[in-house]
């Protein structure tokens, strides 16, 4: 192709696909009507075919559109980054960051962090997305995602930032009056509270220096969606959980709840901070991860696998 790439319009289209509006592209961008819908008919024409379906009411992505959009997004995304990276060589960090995570760990790790960094850097904004579904970093704009999972290959950059164990507990009330489980299959006759959202459903796995691994389906007289509402029930004698150390382990150092079977591992994940594809990150974005590398690795629930003494 003779002709150089038309980036000013791949980038209006990125905002349209985001938007799913022309007017509030045009709105978002301080540009008119007009010359959105120019871009976006000057790409298709380039491109020979439709990107966007338009009715009266909606504007959808073509399939053709759906594969122009990653590297689209990238477009806006890293024309943005340029821009604010010089502007912020200048000046203090300032801008919005978007950033997501896990609602449970959102609340109660994500959310005690940033007062330090808002108070270090009062010109940036941060938009905290809590939510346990995964989001779409390039689609939906997002910044940043903290992800606790054992990352699978994808074409975000992950980095990880800290192991989090996964612990079996229950309240001492609730060890009293039902006994202590001293083997996964004793797990058959206790009460189960599960996060519906675990990878591995009603199926609690776990593993044994010599005897190896051992799977116990459960059946849950609680599930729920988000694990930090099984604190109540959990605290409450109610029956037994598998909970991230994160959770749990200021109730377990006060002794309100107890790790079962400390001999047998319930598993491990990791707390990974992902980014969309490409090198150009703004330095506030840049300072953030930083920030929270740094906050997170020194957190005395991501030390309980080298060796923390469960009884706290």
């Amino acid at each position: 192709m003779s002709k150089l790439p038309d980036l000013e319009a791949w980038a209006i289209f990125a905002k349209v696909a985001e938007t799913g509006s022309f007017a509030r592209t045009a709105n978002d961008l301080v540009l008119s009507q007009a010359t959105v819908s120019k871009a976006i008919t000057r790409l298709e024409a380039r491109m020979k075919t439709n990107l966007f379906h338009r009715t009266s009411r909606r504007v959808m992505l073509t399939e053709a559109g759906k594969g122009a959009l990653e590297r689209a997004a990238r477009i806006l995304h890293e024309g943005e980054a340029v821009e604010a990276d010089i502007t912020e060589q200048s000046t203090s960090l300032r801008g919005l960051i978007r950033v997501a995570a896990p609602m449970s760990f959102g609340i109660a790790r994500v959310a005690t962090i940033l007062p330090q960094f808002m108070a270090s850097h009062p010109e940036v904004a941060i938009e905290l997305h809590l939510a346990d579904e995964q989001v779409d970093l390039i689609g939906e704009r997002f910044d940043v995602a903290l992800r606790i999972a054992n990352m699978n290959d994808s074409s975000l950059i992950a980095r990880q930032l800290c192991k989090v164990k996964l612990l079996l507990v229950g309240a001492p009330g609730y060890f009293e009056r039902y006994g202590r489980p001293q083997h996964p299959k004793d797990l058959a006759h206790h009460k189960g509270l599960q996060y519906s959202l675990a990878r591995d459903g009603l199926s609690w796995k776990f593993r044994h220096p010599e005897h190896g691994e051992f799977t116990q389906v459960m059946a849950a007289q609680l599930q729920v969606n988000n694990a930090e509402a099984l604190e109540p029930v959990l605290l409450a004698g109610m029956g037994l959980a598998v909970q991230p150390a994160f959770l749990v382990w200021e109730a377990v150092r006060d002794g309100l709840l107890q790790v079962a079977m400390p001999q047998w591992d319930a598993g491990m994940l990791s707390l990974n901070i992902v980014t969309p594809p490409g090198r150009l990150r703004p330095a506030r974005v840049r300072a953030f991860i930083d920030y929270a590398a740094q906050q997170f690795r020194h957190e005395p629930w991501a030390h309980w696998s080298e060796g923390m003494d469960e009884s706290m």
